[in-house]
């Protein structure tokens, strides 16, 4: 299976602009822009992006883990930060927080099933920067 998205740029790097479009049109011709990545401006960014797809992945891959278990989540609430060294051009980590409300699992399963999302989800899998992981049980 393959997924695709396209970017498209226009001019410097400060004052330019872009737009992204992915396969399904959620995203459709979406502005980004330097402003929107590095300050406050209005847009996305790979950045916010790729937070969006490291959580919802990570859900999924918990609710997956847990089914295996013998638990199935009444809600998973997965939120994640990436941070960016604007200085070196580098992406250096992506926290997790988790917000979990599953019926009967302890806490030391909650735990084992959560880190098992934070290492085996195929986004963490791609992702070369730190991951952490902060899961709380409701």
């Amino acid at each position: 299976m393959k997924r695709t998205a396209t970017a498209v740029w226009n001019g410097s790097t400060k004052e330019g602009k872009g737009h992204l479009t992915t396969q399904s049109k959620t995203l459709d011709k979406t502005s980004y822009s330097f402003n929107s990545r590095f300050e406050d401006g209005k847009g996305t960014n790979p950045e916010e992006l790729i937070a969006a797809a490291h959580a919802g992945c990570f859900a999924m891959a918990l609710s997956l883990f847990l089914g295996k278990a013998g638990f199935t989540p009444d809600s998973l609430e997965a939120t994640s930060t990436v941070t960016i060294d604007p200085e070196k051009l580098e992406i250096t980590e992506s926290h997790i927080m988790l917000k979990a409300k599953i019926p009967t699992i302890s806490k030391e399963k909650f735990q084992e099933c959560a880190e098992q999302a934070r290492a085996g989800c195929p986004v963490s899998k791609a992702l070369n920067m730190k991951i952490t992981l902060e899961a709380t049980l409701l």
